[in-house]
């Protein structure tokens, strides 16, 4: 008598077909250019290219991992990973979702409101987006439209709103774990002009394992 999946395993095998299944379009992409217009890329520029960036991908691909699985639970760092954005929106999203229903992501609903909740904002922002392009299609010229000194100060403020919005709630709740994160991320930022908002993808890992690391001493001290 065959063996009925589990969910686990059903979401682990889901998620393997899934996440090849993007890396294989992502390679086709690039591949199915050069057949259409007959090119080849220079390997040598290529393989110069891809040492410069492939570790620093690498190291952020192996933190990503085991910081956002035990936050997103395994349905939900799987869709993520495939759906892109997750510092900036599916970790808020999941978290948030988590937070109102008073379950982990380590159990079985925390791994279902995960995985929903990323899930429906995946959908929601490829409407939004669809919905975005064709109004912007109206405006012209679109450039000037984005970059007219009117809605500059709204997309400086998007990332702002949305982690200061969740930065109050979970401040809130442990103010003394708070204290250190914040004062390394103020540090930095504010002491190495290398870090911007690009480097987002890598320091909020880094921030995580920080917390991690000042949350155990903290405990160990009976400090919380």
């Amino acid at each position: 008598m065959k063996k009925e999946m589990t969910y686990l395993e059903s979401v682990h095998r889901d998620g393997r077909i899934w996440g090849f299944t993007l890396l294989v379009l992502i390679i086709l992409f690039p591949t199915a250019l050069c057949l259409i217009f007959g090119v080849l890329p220079k390997w040598d520029a290529l393989l110069k290219a891809l040492l410069a960036v492939l570790p620093m991908y690498w190291a952020v691909g192996i933190v990503e991992i085991f910081t956002y699985v035990p936050m997103l639970g395994a349905g939900g760092a799987y869709l993520s990973f495939v759906t892109g954005n997750i510092s900036n929106l599916k970790l808020p999203v999941a978290v948030d979702a988590m937070e109102k229903a008073d379950v982990k992501a380590s159990s079985e609903e925390g791994e279902i409101i995960s995985t929903v909740s990323i899930a429906v904002s995946s959908i929601v922002t490829t409407f939004i987006i669809i919905v975005g392009v064709i109004l912007l299609i109206t405006v012209e010229p679109i450039g000037a439209f984005l970059s007219s000194p009117v809605l500059e100060p709204a997309f400086a403020q998007i990332l702002p709103a949305l982690f200061g919005g969740l930065a109050v709630v979970f401040i809130s709740k442990n103010v003394k774990l708070s204290i250190a994160p914040i004062i390394l991320m103020l540090s930095l930022f504010i002491f190495v002009p290398a870090l911007n908002e690009g480097t987002v993808g890598i320091m909020v890992p880094v921030g995580v394992l920080f917390t991690v690391g000042v949350a155990r001493i903290m405990y160990k001290r009976g400090w919380i």
